[in-house]
Protein backbone atom coordinates (compact mmCIF):
# COMPACT_ATOMS: atom_id res chain seq x y z
CA UNK A 1 0.00 0.00 0.00
CA UNK A 2 1.74 3.40 -1.31
CA UNK A 3 1.59 6.46 1.49
CA UNK A 4 -0.91 4.03 3.70
CA UNK A 5 -1.06 5.07 8.16
CA UNK A 6 -2.24 2.76 10.55
CA UNK A 7 -5.53 5.14 11.15
CA UNK A 8 -6.78 4.07 8.24
CA UNK A 9 -10.13 2.07 9.02
CA UNK A 10 -11.46 1.04 5.59
CA UNK A 11 -15.81 0.94 5.52
CA UNK A 12 -15.86 -1.09 2.35
CA UNK A 13 -13.80 -3.05 0.15
CA UNK A 14 -14.64 -3.53 -3.11
CA UNK A 15 -13.57 -5.12 -6.73
CA UNK A 16 -14.21 -3.82 -10.43
CA UNK A 17 -12.39 -4.52 -13.91
CA UNK A 18 -11.38 -1.02 -14.16
CA UNK A 19 -11.48 1.50 -11.91
CA UNK A 20 -10.93 5.22 -13.57
CA UNK A 21 -10.09 7.90 -11.53
CA UNK A 22 -11.55 11.49 -12.69
CA UNK A 23 -14.75 11.98 -13.98
CA UNK A 24 -13.69 14.42 -16.89
CA UNK A 25 -14.00 14.12 -20.63
CA UNK A 26 -11.53 11.32 -20.86
CA UNK A 27 -12.46 9.29 -17.71
CA UNK A 28 -16.17 9.11 -18.61
CA UNK A 29 -15.90 8.49 -21.90
CA UNK A 30 -13.52 5.58 -21.19
CA UNK A 31 -15.95 4.51 -18.33
CA UNK A 32 -19.23 4.70 -21.22
CA UNK A 33 -17.03 3.08 -23.57
CA UNK A 34 -15.88 0.21 -21.02
CA UNK A 35 -19.16 -0.15 -20.07
CA UNK A 36 -20.98 -0.99 -23.41
CA UNK A 37 -18.77 -3.43 -24.20
CA UNK A 38 -18.94 -5.42 -20.89
CA UNK A 39 -16.12 -4.44 -18.60
CA UNK A 40 -17.29 -3.96 -15.15
CA UNK A 41 -16.16 -0.22 -14.26
CA UNK A 42 -16.28 1.96 -11.30
CA UNK A 43 -15.62 5.80 -12.29
CA UNK A 44 -14.65 7.86 -8.60
CA UNK A 45 -15.11 11.68 -9.20
CA UNK A 46 -14.06 14.14 -5.91
CA UNK A 47 -16.95 16.72 -6.59
CA UNK A 48 -20.39 16.05 -5.70
CA UNK A 49 -21.50 16.70 -9.68
CA UNK A 50 -20.05 17.83 -12.93
CA UNK A 51 -21.57 21.12 -12.75
CA UNK A 52 -18.95 23.66 -11.94
CA UNK A 53 -16.74 26.72 -14.16
CA UNK A 54 -15.12 24.34 -16.62
CA UNK A 55 -13.15 26.39 -19.92
CA UNK A 56 -13.53 23.91 -22.37
CA UNK A 57 -16.74 23.40 -23.44
CA UNK A 58 -15.88 22.20 -27.14
CA UNK A 59 -17.20 18.78 -28.74
CA UNK A 60 -15.10 18.25 -32.06
CA UNK A 61 -16.23 16.42 -34.99
CA UNK A 62 -13.78 13.48 -34.01
CA UNK A 63 -15.94 13.08 -30.75
CA UNK A 64 -18.85 14.01 -32.24
CA UNK A 65 -18.51 11.13 -35.17
CA UNK A 66 -17.71 8.72 -31.97
CA UNK A 67 -20.90 9.69 -30.31
CA UNK A 68 -22.83 9.13 -33.32
CA UNK A 69 -21.51 5.88 -33.65
CA UNK A 70 -22.79 4.89 -30.02
CA UNK A 71 -26.48 6.79 -30.63
CA UNK A 72 -25.61 9.66 -28.13
CA UNK A 73 -25.19 12.62 -30.90
CA UNK A 74 -28.57 13.08 -31.48
CA UNK A 75 -29.21 13.65 -27.78
CA UNK A 76 -26.22 16.27 -27.54
CA UNK A 77 -27.41 18.03 -29.94
CA UNK A 78 -31.00 18.60 -27.87
CA UNK A 79 -28.88 20.19 -25.22
CA UNK A 80 -28.31 24.57 -26.19
CA UNK A 81 -26.07 24.87 -27.98
CA UNK A 82 -23.54 26.40 -30.44
CA UNK A 83 -21.88 25.87 -33.54
CA UNK A 84 -18.33 27.16 -34.98
CA UNK A 85 -17.41 26.74 -38.13
CA UNK A 86 -14.40 28.84 -38.97
CA UNK A 87 -11.87 30.19 -37.03
CA UNK A 88 -10.98 33.90 -37.64
CA UNK A 89 -7.88 35.93 -37.13
CA UNK A 90 -8.36 39.64 -36.95
CA UNK A 91 -5.16 42.38 -37.27
CA UNK A 92 -5.53 45.71 -37.56
CA UNK A 93 -5.86 45.41 -41.68
CA UNK A 94 -8.28 42.84 -42.07
CA UNK A 95 -9.74 39.54 -40.94
CA UNK A 96 -8.38 36.19 -42.29
CA UNK A 97 -10.17 32.67 -41.97
CA UNK A 98 -7.41 30.69 -40.20
CA UNK A 99 -9.77 27.59 -40.04
CA UNK A 100 -12.76 26.45 -42.64
CA UNK A 101 -14.79 23.67 -40.57
CA UNK A 102 -17.38 23.81 -42.45
CA UNK A 103 -15.13 22.28 -45.40
CA UNK A 104 -14.17 18.74 -43.54
CA UNK A 105 -15.69 15.87 -45.07
CA UNK A 106 -17.50 14.95 -42.12
CA UNK A 107 -21.65 14.56 -41.37
CA UNK A 108 -20.28 17.17 -38.58
CA UNK A 109 -18.43 19.98 -40.37
CA UNK A 110 -18.08 22.18 -37.13
CA UNK A 111 -16.71 22.02 -33.70
CA UNK A 112 -20.09 22.41 -30.63
CA UNK A 113 -20.29 24.59 -27.99
CA UNK A 114 -21.80 23.02 -25.45
CA UNK A 115 -22.18 23.57 -21.55
CA UNK A 116 -19.99 20.77 -20.51
CA UNK A 117 -21.15 19.95 -16.80
CA UNK A 118 -24.56 18.81 -19.83
CA UNK A 119 -22.05 17.03 -21.82
CA UNK A 120 -20.63 14.92 -18.91
CA UNK A 121 -24.14 14.45 -17.02
CA UNK A 122 -25.51 12.84 -20.33
CA UNK A 123 -22.18 10.22 -20.54
CA UNK A 124 -23.09 9.45 -17.17
CA UNK A 125 -26.38 8.97 -17.86
CA UNK A 126 -25.99 6.55 -20.66
CA UNK A 127 -23.03 4.90 -18.22
CA UNK A 128 -25.70 4.24 -15.84
CA UNK A 129 -27.81 2.44 -18.11
CA UNK A 130 -25.41 -0.60 -18.02
CA UNK A 131 -25.19 -2.45 -14.77
CA UNK A 132 -21.58 -3.04 -14.59
CA UNK A 133 -20.98 0.47 -14.00
CA UNK A 134 -20.72 2.56 -10.68
CA UNK A 135 -20.22 6.24 -10.60
CA UNK A 136 -18.91 7.32 -7.07
CA UNK A 137 -19.17 11.18 -6.24
CA UNK A 138 -16.97 12.72 -3.79
CA UNK A 139 -14.65 10.58 -3.79
CA UNK A 140 -11.22 11.70 -3.08
CA UNK A 141 -8.36 9.40 -4.31
CA UNK A 142 -5.63 9.44 -1.85
CA UNK A 143 -3.77 5.84 -1.98
CA UNK A 144 -2.64 3.70 -4.55
CA UNK A 145 -2.77 -0.09 -3.48
CA UNK A 146 0.24 -2.10 -4.64
CA UNK A 147 1.70 -5.07 -4.36
CA UNK A 148 3.79 -7.42 -6.20
CA UNK A 149 4.86 -4.64 -8.21
CA UNK A 150 2.16 -3.21 -9.48
CA UNK A 151 -0.62 -1.14 -9.00
CA UNK A 152 -3.94 -3.14 -7.58
CA UNK A 153 -6.28 -0.31 -7.19
CA UNK A 154 -6.75 2.96 -5.13
CA UNK A 155 -8.32 3.95 -1.43
CA UNK A 156 -10.38 7.09 -1.52
CA UNK A 157 -11.72 9.42 1.08
CA UNK A 158 -15.69 9.68 0.66
CA UNK A 159 -18.10 13.14 1.57
CA UNK A 160 -17.62 11.74 5.05
CA UNK A 161 -14.33 10.97 5.39
CA UNK A 162 -14.64 7.18 5.66
CA UNK A 163 -12.22 5.26 3.71
CA UNK A 164 -12.85 2.60 0.50
CA UNK A 165 -10.65 0.86 -1.60
CA UNK A 166 -11.41 -0.33 -4.79
CA UNK A 167 -9.16 -3.38 -6.14
CA UNK A 168 -8.70 -3.80 -9.76
CA UNK A 169 -6.73 -5.07 -12.81
CA UNK A 170 -6.27 -1.80 -14.28
CA UNK A 171 -6.18 1.89 -12.49
CA UNK A 172 -6.97 4.81 -15.42
CA UNK A 173 -5.73 8.07 -14.01
CA UNK A 174 -7.78 10.51 -15.99
CA UNK A 175 -7.39 13.21 -13.26
CA UNK A 176 -5.87 15.68 -15.00
CA UNK A 177 -3.36 18.61 -14.96
CA UNK A 178 -2.75 18.37 -11.03
CA UNK A 179 -3.38 14.49 -11.18
CA UNK A 180 -3.07 12.81 -8.08
CA UNK A 181 -2.25 9.76 -8.88
CA UNK A 182 0.52 10.73 -11.05
CA UNK A 183 2.05 12.11 -8.30
CA UNK A 184 1.29 8.93 -6.19
CA UNK A 185 2.90 7.00 -8.94
CA UNK A 186 5.95 9.02 -9.31
CA UNK A 187 5.99 10.27 -12.84
CA UNK A 188 7.00 13.76 -13.55
CA UNK A 189 6.15 15.90 -16.73
CA UNK A 190 8.73 17.69 -18.48
CA UNK A 191 7.49 21.29 -18.81
CA UNK A 192 7.94 23.52 -21.54
CA UNK A 193 7.06 27.59 -20.90
CA UNK A 194 4.60 29.13 -23.51
CA UNK A 195 4.81 32.65 -23.91
CA UNK A 196 1.17 33.69 -22.14
CA UNK A 197 -1.27 32.98 -19.74
CA UNK A 198 -4.91 33.39 -20.82
CA UNK A 199 -7.47 35.46 -18.41
CA UNK A 200 -10.86 33.80 -19.35
CA UNK A 201 -14.17 36.06 -18.79
CA UNK A 202 -17.87 35.70 -19.42
CA UNK A 203 -19.94 38.51 -21.49
CA UNK A 204 -24.01 37.81 -22.10
CA UNK A 205 -25.34 37.51 -26.14
CA UNK A 206 -27.50 39.69 -28.24
CA UNK A 207 -29.09 38.94 -31.40
CA UNK A 208 -26.83 41.18 -33.48
CA UNK A 209 -23.41 39.19 -32.58
CA UNK A 210 -21.56 37.37 -34.69
CA UNK A 211 -22.70 33.52 -35.42
CA UNK A 212 -20.82 30.44 -35.96
CA UNK A 213 -17.06 31.50 -35.80
CA UNK A 214 -14.54 31.88 -33.13
CA UNK A 215 -12.58 35.36 -33.60
CA UNK A 216 -9.18 36.20 -32.66
CA UNK A 217 -8.02 39.60 -32.30
CA UNK A 218 -4.22 40.42 -32.26
CA UNK A 219 -2.51 44.10 -32.15
CA UNK A 220 -1.85 46.67 -30.11
CA UNK A 221 0.60 44.59 -27.26
CA UNK A 222 -2.79 42.46 -27.15
CA UNK A 223 -4.09 39.41 -27.59
CA UNK A 224 -7.42 38.02 -27.86
CA UNK A 225 -9.86 34.84 -28.90
CA UNK A 226 -13.49 35.07 -28.78
CA UNK A 227 -15.56 31.64 -28.28
CA UNK A 228 -19.18 31.07 -28.66
CA UNK A 229 -20.68 29.48 -25.30
CA UNK A 230 -24.30 28.83 -26.95
CA UNK A 231 -26.03 30.77 -24.48
CA UNK A 232 -22.55 33.40 -23.67
CA UNK A 233 -19.33 34.74 -24.88
CA UNK A 234 -16.63 33.54 -23.58
CA UNK A 235 -13.05 35.29 -23.78
CA UNK A 236 -9.76 34.33 -23.64
CA UNK A 237 -7.73 37.50 -23.47
CA UNK A 238 -3.81 36.57 -23.21
CA UNK A 239 -1.23 38.14 -20.97
CA UNK A 240 2.36 37.60 -21.37
CA UNK A 241 3.37 34.74 -18.63
CA UNK A 242 3.48 35.97 -15.15
CA UNK A 243 1.85 39.42 -15.87
CA UNK A 244 -1.22 39.00 -14.02
CA UNK A 245 -0.38 40.88 -10.92
CA UNK A 246 0.52 43.91 -13.19
CA UNK A 247 -3.00 43.61 -14.29
CA UNK A 248 -4.57 43.46 -11.12
CA UNK A 249 -2.50 46.52 -10.38
CA UNK A 250 -3.60 48.33 -12.86
CA UNK A 251 -7.01 47.70 -11.83
CA UNK A 252 -10.37 46.48 -12.73
CA UNK A 253 -10.88 49.52 -15.34
CA UNK A 254 -8.24 49.03 -17.05
CA UNK A 255 -9.06 45.54 -17.72
CA UNK A 256 -12.74 46.61 -18.89
CA UNK A 257 -11.07 49.20 -21.51
CA UNK A 258 -8.48 46.78 -22.61
CA UNK A 259 -10.70 44.23 -23.55
CA UNK A 260 -13.22 46.52 -24.94
CA UNK A 261 -10.84 48.14 -27.47
CA UNK A 262 -9.45 44.80 -28.13
CA UNK A 263 -13.02 43.25 -28.96
CA UNK A 264 -15.01 46.67 -30.06
CA UNK A 265 -18.17 45.04 -30.46
CA UNK A 266 -18.28 43.99 -26.88
CA UNK A 267 -17.44 46.87 -25.51
CA UNK A 268 -20.83 47.70 -24.47
CA UNK A 269 -20.78 44.89 -22.22
CA UNK A 270 -17.29 45.05 -20.02
CA UNK A 271 -19.24 46.25 -16.83
CA UNK A 272 -20.21 42.89 -16.57
CA UNK A 273 -16.55 42.38 -15.63
CA UNK A 274 -17.85 43.72 -12.23
CA UNK A 275 -14.55 42.53 -9.76
CA UNK A 276 -11.86 40.12 -10.07
CA UNK A 277 -13.73 37.20 -9.85
CA UNK A 278 -15.28 37.34 -12.69
CA UNK A 279 -11.48 36.81 -13.87
CA UNK A 280 -10.64 33.34 -14.24
CA UNK A 281 -6.62 33.45 -15.14
CA UNK A 282 -5.34 30.04 -16.84
CA UNK A 283 -1.45 29.29 -16.11
CA UNK A 284 -0.66 28.09 -19.24
CA UNK A 285 1.39 25.17 -19.72
CA UNK A 286 2.10 22.19 -22.15
CA UNK A 287 4.00 19.31 -20.60
CA UNK A 288 4.25 15.17 -21.28
CA UNK A 289 5.27 12.31 -19.13
CA UNK A 290 7.90 10.64 -20.63
CA UNK A 291 6.00 6.88 -19.80
CA UNK A 292 1.95 6.80 -19.15
CA UNK A 293 2.44 3.63 -17.25
CA UNK A 294 3.46 1.40 -14.97
CA UNK A 295 2.18 -2.28 -14.25
CA UNK A 296 -1.68 -1.71 -13.11
CA UNK A 297 -1.75 2.01 -14.08
CA UNK A 298 -2.47 4.00 -17.03
CA UNK A 299 -2.31 7.46 -17.68
CA UNK A 300 -4.74 9.39 -20.05
CA UNK A 301 -6.02 13.13 -20.69
CA UNK A 302 -4.26 15.75 -18.84
CA UNK A 303 -2.80 13.38 -16.11
CA UNK A 304 -0.51 12.34 -19.11
CA UNK A 305 -0.06 15.52 -21.09
CA UNK A 306 -1.16 19.02 -20.20
CA UNK A 307 -1.97 20.72 -24.03
CA UNK A 308 -2.17 24.48 -24.01
CA UNK A 309 -5.02 26.15 -25.34
CA UNK A 310 -4.01 27.07 -28.35
CA UNK A 311 -6.60 26.13 -30.67
CA UNK A 312 -9.18 24.66 -27.61
CA UNK A 313 -8.18 20.62 -28.58
CA UNK A 314 -6.88 19.71 -25.01
CA UNK A 315 -10.68 18.19 -24.56
CA UNK A 316 -10.55 16.36 -28.61
CA UNK A 317 -6.99 14.98 -27.66
CA UNK A 318 -8.42 13.76 -23.97
CA UNK A 319 -11.15 11.77 -25.43
CA UNK A 320 -8.82 10.36 -28.40
CA UNK A 321 -6.94 8.80 -25.96
CA UNK A 322 -9.84 7.18 -24.28
CA UNK A 323 -11.04 6.09 -27.23
CA UNK A 324 -7.69 4.54 -28.13
CA UNK A 325 -7.70 2.86 -24.63
CA UNK A 326 -10.95 1.51 -25.17
CA UNK A 327 -10.33 0.14 -28.43
CA UNK A 328 -6.81 -1.68 -27.30
CA UNK A 329 -8.11 -2.54 -23.38
CA UNK A 330 -11.33 -3.60 -23.90
CA UNK A 331 -10.38 -7.11 -24.53
CA UNK A 332 -8.10 -7.88 -21.98
CA UNK A 333 -10.17 -6.38 -19.63
CA UNK A 334 -12.64 -8.70 -20.45
CA UNK A 335 -10.10 -11.50 -20.10
CA UNK A 336 -8.84 -10.14 -16.69
CA UNK A 337 -5.53 -10.43 -17.83
CA UNK A 338 -4.40 -6.51 -18.75
CA UNK A 339 -0.26 -6.32 -19.34
CA UNK A 340 2.42 -3.75 -19.68
CA UNK A 341 2.39 -4.54 -23.32
CA UNK A 342 -1.01 -3.33 -23.77
CA UNK A 343 -0.62 -0.29 -21.59
CA UNK A 344 2.39 0.53 -23.99
CA UNK A 345 0.12 0.03 -26.92
CA UNK A 346 -1.83 2.71 -26.20
CA UNK A 347 1.02 4.82 -25.03
CA UNK A 348 2.65 4.06 -28.95
CA UNK A 349 -0.97 4.94 -30.64
CA UNK A 350 -1.52 7.96 -28.78
CA UNK A 351 1.90 9.53 -28.32
CA UNK A 352 2.87 10.84 -31.78
CA UNK A 353 -0.43 12.85 -32.61
CA UNK A 354 -0.28 14.03 -28.54
CA UNK A 355 3.64 15.45 -29.63
CA UNK A 356 2.43 16.66 -32.76
CA UNK A 357 -0.27 19.17 -31.89
CA UNK A 358 1.73 20.55 -28.43
CA UNK A 359 4.77 21.04 -31.60
CA UNK A 360 1.83 22.56 -33.67
CA UNK A 361 0.43 24.80 -30.83
CA UNK A 362 4.01 25.94 -30.28
CA UNK A 363 4.42 27.00 -33.32
CA UNK A 364 1.31 29.11 -33.03
CA UNK A 365 2.29 30.32 -29.87
CA UNK A 366 5.85 31.49 -30.71
CA UNK A 367 4.87 33.07 -34.15
CA UNK A 368 1.11 34.45 -33.38
CA UNK A 369 0.94 34.90 -29.66
CA UNK A 370 4.17 36.07 -28.76
CA UNK A 371 4.86 38.44 -31.41
CA UNK A 372 1.26 40.07 -30.52
CA UNK A 373 2.34 40.33 -27.27
CA UNK A 374 5.72 42.59 -27.89
CA UNK A 375 3.67 45.45 -27.77
CA UNK A 376 4.36 46.43 -30.96
CA UNK A 377 2.31 47.42 -34.16
CA UNK A 378 2.04 43.35 -35.10
CA UNK A 379 1.16 42.44 -38.62
CA UNK A 380 0.57 38.60 -39.48
CA UNK A 381 4.03 37.35 -42.01
CA UNK A 382 3.26 37.38 -45.64
CA UNK A 383 3.45 33.95 -45.73
CA UNK A 384 1.28 33.38 -43.21
CA UNK A 385 -0.90 36.12 -45.36
CA UNK A 386 -0.05 34.25 -48.68
CA UNK A 387 -1.06 30.76 -47.37
CA UNK A 388 -4.06 31.73 -45.02
CA UNK A 389 -5.55 33.00 -48.67
CA UNK A 390 -5.76 29.57 -50.29
CA UNK A 391 -8.52 27.57 -49.23
CA UNK A 392 -6.63 24.23 -49.19
CA UNK A 393 -4.24 25.90 -46.78
CA UNK A 394 -6.98 26.70 -44.30
CA UNK A 395 -7.90 22.74 -44.57
CA UNK A 396 -5.11 22.22 -42.50
CA UNK A 397 -5.43 23.67 -38.96
CA UNK A 398 -9.08 22.77 -39.46
CA UNK A 399 -8.01 19.02 -39.62
CA UNK A 400 -5.70 19.70 -36.94
CA UNK A 401 -8.40 21.03 -34.59
CA UNK A 402 -10.73 18.51 -35.51
CA UNK A 403 -9.25 15.64 -35.45
CA UNK A 404 -5.22 15.77 -34.73
CA UNK A 405 -1.96 14.23 -36.67
CA UNK A 406 -3.62 10.60 -36.19
CA UNK A 407 -7.29 10.60 -36.37
CA UNK A 408 -8.42 8.00 -33.79
CA UNK A 409 -11.93 6.11 -34.23
CA UNK A 410 -13.67 3.76 -32.33
CA UNK A 411 -13.74 0.38 -32.99
CA UNK A 412 -17.11 -1.32 -33.73
CA UNK A 413 -18.12 -3.65 -31.26
CA UNK A 414 -21.98 -4.84 -30.01
CA UNK A 415 -23.21 -2.92 -27.09
CA UNK A 416 -24.29 -5.35 -24.07
CA UNK A 417 -27.46 -5.39 -22.41
CA UNK A 418 -28.33 -2.18 -20.54
CA UNK A 419 -30.65 -2.30 -16.97
CA UNK A 420 -34.49 -2.84 -17.41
Amino acid sequence: MAESSADEVVASTSETGCVIVGGGPAGTVLALLLARAGVAVTLLESHADFDRDFRGDTVHPSTLEMLDQIGLAEKLHAIPHGKMRQALIRTKERAYVMADFSRLPTKYPYVLTVSQAKFLDLLADEARRYPNFRLVLRANVQRLVEADGGVKGVRYRDGENRWHEVRAPLTVAADGRFSKLRHLAGFEPVKTSPPMDVVWIRFTKKPTDPTECAEIFVGGGRFAVVLDRGDAWQIGYCILKGSFSALKTAGIEALRTAVGEQVPWLADRVAEIRDWKDATVLNVESSRVPTWHKPGLLLIGDAAHVMSPVGGVGINVAIQDAIAAANLLTDPLLMGTVTEADLTAVQALREPGVKGVQEFQAMVQNKLAAPGLTGKEFRLPWFVRLALSLPVVRNVPAKMMAYGPHRVKLAPRPAVATAP
